[in-house]
């Protein structure tokens, strides 16, 4: 082979190789794009079955039979530094729960600092301050940082499936955070018309442990 024919043919490799590679881009593209595509649609159809199911008796009936179930699960009996969150209206109601712990376990609650939380410690209603873009009841506590310490996580979610995958509001708060705690278990809570067949997932995405709901 003469030197202009190997030129010629390393030309042809390095341009096929160019069109593989810009065909595969626009495949992770397509599959990216469809995947936020179901995860909007999704998000409206969790957001409708709320205002379906805003019986606030209901909720809180329903809320103190899943959270019975955690209570009883033996990793959470377990733990001694338990992360849980303070909920919205449309969330498992968490409040009274939170209070209950707080005095056998190490209760850490999340704070919305910019794009991410900052965990403190839960010390009692009357250091909770309302604040943030949410309008959630915060803890101004001790900042905590010794993630290592973390036995016990406790995860709100629009929905989550059987496999573990959950389903969030957008934000991405708990994708950053959650792989800063590997080694706590973790349990997605979620009234029942939030667990769905499936849920659209990355390959990067943490599944929980567990998902407990009323069933």
């Amino acid at each position: 082979m003469s030197g202009t024919e190997y030129e010629e043919l390393m030309d042809t490799i390095r341009r096929t190789a160019a069109r593989i590679f810009e065909y595969a881009e626009t495949e992770e593209e397509v599959t990216k794009d469809n995947k936020d595509g179901k995860k909007k649609e999704l998000r409206k159809h969790i957001a409708l079955l709320k205002t379906q199911h805003a019986d606030s008796t209901m909720r809180k009936l329903q809320s103190a039979n899943i959270l019975a179930a955690l209570e009883a699960h033996p990793a959470f009996r377990a733990a001694n530094t338990v992360l849980l969150y303070h909920s919205l209206n449309d969330e498992v109601d968490t409040h009274a729960f939170i209070q209950k712990w707080s005095s056998e376990k190490r209760i850490l609650l999340p704070v919305v600092v910019g794009d991410d939380l900052e965990l403190r410690i839960y010390t009692g209603p009357k250091d909770m301050s309302i604040s943030g873009i949410y309008g959630i009841a915060e803890p101004t506590g001790e900042i905590f940082t010794d993630y290592a310490a973390i036995d016990f996580i406790v995860v709100p979610g629009v929905a989550f499936d059987a496999k573990g995958n959950r389903l969030g509001r957008g934000k991405g708060y708990y994708d950053r955070l959650l792989p800063r705690i590997p080694s706590a278990y973790k349990a997605g809570i979620c009234f029942p018309f939030q667990l769905v067949k499936e849920v659209p997932a990355e390959s990067f995405d943490i599944r929980m442990d567990i998902i407990i709901t009323n069933q």
